[in-house]
């Protein structure tokens, strides 16, 4: 148990039997009445997000989380393929478990998969992965203008708008979080 005035952003706690993760966090002290405390949390099963409001100084169950680096064997179908680095255990995770996580994963990448009391709820993707172009239009000579994008296709499958002067082939650097083009590699 811990105290609503210990939570922080991305924190794990449970509240009415369901698994939520702190969003946002505000203390708050009128000058009449007793002090409170706002948070945003997003339910880590279904993404909901909803707004709570505890009294200052109630407790929580804060959830243990064990996350574990497994890596990315392959697909089949909706189904993904992981092997614990450790142990050499392969887990089979659905779509859905991984939420946007699959338009970012290559073959032989480690991640980090999120468990509670044995069970896979989630999963750490790293904050940039690197991949190739596979398809994009050839960036028009002159075409100055600043700020200019285009779409690409990545070897993932997923795209992203790029600078004009990223081709085919290239490799560039992608924020999972966002989905933004970084830079080039």
């Amino acid at each position: 148990m811990i105290s609503v005035n210990d939570l922080r952003t991305g924190l794990t706690i449970e509240v009415d039997g369901e698994l939520m993760s702190v969003i946002e966090f505000l203390h708050v002290k009128p000058g009449k009445g007793a002090a409170f405390v706002r948070t945003k949390l997003k339910n880590i099963k279904t993404g909901a997000v909803r707004e709570v409001t505890f009294r200052a100084g109630e407790k929580v169950n804060r959830a243990h989380i064990e996350t574990k680096d497994m890596q990315y064997l392959y697909r089949s179908g909706d189904e993904f393929t992981f092997m614990d680095t450790e142990s050499y255990e392969q887990l089979t995770l659905s779509a859905e478990n991984l939420g946007d996580a699959p338009k970012w994963l290559k073959d032989n990448m480690t991640i980090g998969i999120q468990f509670y009391q044995g069970q896979a709820i989630g999963v750490d993707l790293p904050t940039f992965v690197e991949l190739a172009v596979v398809q994009t239009e050839p960036g028009v000579r002159g075409d100055t203008v600043s700020g200019a994008t285009k779409p690409a296709t990545l070897e993932t499958g997923v795209v992203v708008q790029v600078p004009l002067f990223v081709n085919e082939g290239d490799v560039i650097r992608v924020d999972t979080r966002t989905g933004e083009y970084l830079s080039r590699v």
